[in-house]
């Protein structure tokens, strides 16, 4: 009989198979990958969530041919990739990998790949904040000061960068303002974060800030800022981040108890 030979000969198969040979094309690819990017900072996102495998981002720009790797055997469905795409005029191509930790790392992993991404056409202008303003009643003159929005880069000195840095001849900001006393809406552009209005003597005001990107087709405008409106006060009314109220409270607090 040549049964023991063929049990042998079995037994002998099964030893030398591999998990992730057997497994091979069965685990599934990335589905619906989006970008989501606001002021430069760039999020990827997929599904399915894995179960028996994981996920690894490889990022490649037209300005260096090679992929590079991000989130690597990551069980989530999101990674942050915004340090792969310094170039906001870099256009990017991604894929996704599904695949096991392998021993030899020698089997080729099955992936997906997602639309390609241009940052600098395609980011969200985040919702820009009013840093403080000046009424001078004097002067009746309104001087709105707005903040520069960071992004995840930095300079050479560790300073960070600006939207308003990567967009030097195309970002303006635009101030909406009315009397408090009226609807009617006025507005008036600047390509500094500094806009200056002549206003009516007597009167206060109410305005918010929108950035934008002129040259684009889309997303070309920001959310509105929140609206601020000016304190009745005689002389110079000024507005403030809430934060520097509370420094300012937390200061008298403190002199308080040491006196």
């Amino acid at each position: 009989m040549r049964c023991p030979q063929t049990v042998l000969l079995l037994l002998g198969t099964l030893s030398c198979w591999h998990p992730s040979s057997a497994q091979g094309e069965k685990y599934p690819t990335a589905t619906d990958i989006r970008w989501s990017s606001i002021n430069l900072k760039t999020i990827l996102d997929w599904s399915p969530k894995p179960t028996n495998y994981t996920y690894t981002v490889l990022i490649r720009g037209k300005y260096f041919k090679d992929w590079k790797k991000k989130c690597i055997f990551t069980t989530d469905t999101t990674c942050d990739v915004s340090d792969l795409m310094k170039d906001p005029k870099d256009t990017y191509d991604v894929r996704i990998v599904s695949e096991i930790r392998s021993p030899d790392g020698i089997e080729e992993s099955p992936y997906a790949e997602g639309p390609s991404f241009t940052p600098y056409e395609e980011t969200i202008i985040g919702k820009p904040v009013i840093r403080n303003f000046t009424l001078n009643k004097e002067l009746n003159t309104l001087t709105v000061l707005i903040r520069d929005t960071p992004t995840p880069y930095r300079f050479s000195n560790n300073t960070p960068k600006t939207v308003r840095d990567f967009f030097p001849n195309d970002f303006t900001y635009t101030l909406f303002y009315r009397k408090a006393s009226s609807t009617g809406k006025k507005q008036q552009s600047s390509d500094t974060n500094e806009i200056v209005i002549k206003t009516d003597k007597g009167e206060d005001y109410c305005f918010y800030v929108q950035a934008s990107v002129p040259s684009r087709k889309v997303n070309r405008m920001s959310q509105n800022s929140d609206e601020l409106c000016t304190s009745s006060d005689a002389g110079a009314a000024s507005g403030f981040f809430p934060s520097t109220a509370v420094l300012c409270l937390s200061v008298l607090i403190l002199l308080s108890w040491l006196l």
